[in-house]
């Protein structure tokens, strides 16, 4: 009998690991189906005087690029969070994505000078061989392919690095078809469809390649997600029991994750330990109920904290104790004060021992001196209350 050792990742390790390793094999497949086409456009163009065949095939030899890009990406994308990349590495699919646009560009305004050149110059270009028009059909036919397939898997993974990928593919099926009509219009005898093709071709992809990048860009420099997002996150934050309301909610993405950032008002009179843990509860509420949410960050403001904000500058710790000790004297504290910061002022709980607050008169006596003194014009105390301490 044997037994399997218990895996040691964690769960969101090994699906980003899972991720990672199905987004790679349909790269692969993008790879194998380029290198084929590119060989045979190159030297069909070639063989048929077909120049832009030809460069339709420098168009497919670029996506190769692109394919060792994305693969390099999501490799590296999926590595854990480390001590310098404490979110994790999905950044590494932006860069592509953004390496992926700028090729886009590129070789769109390539395309772009290209044809203006030769539509310059028609009474020079050579006769096209009718192979060339097949190829260029086939081409098309794999392109074409090639998108469906990456689209679908791009879906199924959430990942905006392959939705980009098989866009690309889908950008070389329309320059595939362009360059099919303009051949097969040069091969009737209307010789400045070829070149006129080309160039809308090289329009297409330029655009496509603006636009990916302009997205990659956007999450680049910490763009938040749609406002529709934002108000679903914001009803189930609002939601968690405790919070009396949401503010500096902020969100921006990380390749197909989501970084929350939230504020939370809650009772300025609860303690720490209950503020920590309705925080903690918003915390994952947010994150099972919304599946793109990495992770947030919340943090615990009090209820009046917008007021605290403008307010005058309250003292600490030391000093309330310190002020406290001289208001009660002789007074014996049962356990140490706890103060609520609330608006403008702090109010005070002072726990005493229950023998002390046996005589009835001199607590009265000393709570009158508390409150007068609460009420001086000049005092940031709101109230110190006087409670007694009944068991250990």
């Amino acid at each position: 009998m044997s037994f399997e050792a218990p895996s040691t990742a964690a769960p969101g390790e090994t699906l980003d690991a899972e991720r990672a390793l199905k987004a790679q094999q349909a790269t692969w497949v993008s790879v194998a189906v380029n290198v084929v086409l590119t060989v045979l456009q190159i030297t069909v163009g070639l063989f048929s005087h077909a120049q832009s065949l030809v460069a339709d095939g420098m168009h497919t030899l670029s996506d190769l690029l692109g394919d060792f890009l994305v693969m390099f990406a999501s490799r590296h994308g999926a590595s854990p969070a480390d001590e310098l990349h404490p979110y994790g590495h999905g950044r590494y699919e932006t860069a592509a994505s953004l390496v992926l646009g700028l090729i886009l560009a590129g070789v769109g305004a390539g395309f772009l000078l290209t044809a203006a050149g030769r539509l310059q110059s028609l009474e020079v270009l050579p006769e096209l061989h009718p192979m060339a028009l097949w190829m260029a059909l086939l081409t098309l036919a794999g392109k074409e392919g090639l998108f469906r397939y990456m689209l679908a898997v791009a879906q199924r993974l959430r990942s905006p690095m392959l939705v980009a990928n098989a866009w690309h593919a889908r950008a070389d099926a329309a320059s595939s078809l362009v360059v099919a009509v303009g051949i097969g219009g040069s091969l009737l005898g209307y010789r400045f469809l070829e070149p006129l093709g080309a160039a809308l071709v090289g329009f297409m992809i330029l655009r496509m390649g603006a636009m990916l990048g302009y997205e990659a860009l956007r999450e680049l420099i910490d763009t938040g997600v749609p406002p529709d997002e934002v108000a679903k996150i914001r009803a189930t934050v609002t939601g968690t029991p405790g919070v009396l309301d949401v503010h500096e909610l902020r969100t921006r993405r990380m390749a197909h994750r989501v970084l929350v950032d939230a504020h939370v008002r809650v009772d300025a009179r609860i303690s720490v330990s209950e503020g920590h843990r309705i925080a903690e509860l918003a915390r994952h509420r947010v994150r099972s109920r919304h599946e793109d949410v990495l992770d947030v960050l919340v943090h615990v403001d009090t209820e009046e904290d917008q007021i605290a904000a403008v307010g005058r500058t309250l003292p600490g710790r030391e000093v309330l104790v310190s002020e406290l000790e001289t208001l009660l004297g002789d007074v014996p504290q049962a356990a140490p004060a706890v103060f609520h910061y609330v608006g403008e002022r702090v109010e005070a709980e002072v726990y005493l021992p229950f023998e002390w607050c046996a005589d009835a008169d001199r607590l009265a006596s000393l709570q009158q001196r508390l409150r007068d003194y609460c009420n001086g014009a000049s005092s940031h105390w709101g109230r110190i209350a006087l409670l007694c301490k009944i068991a250990p």
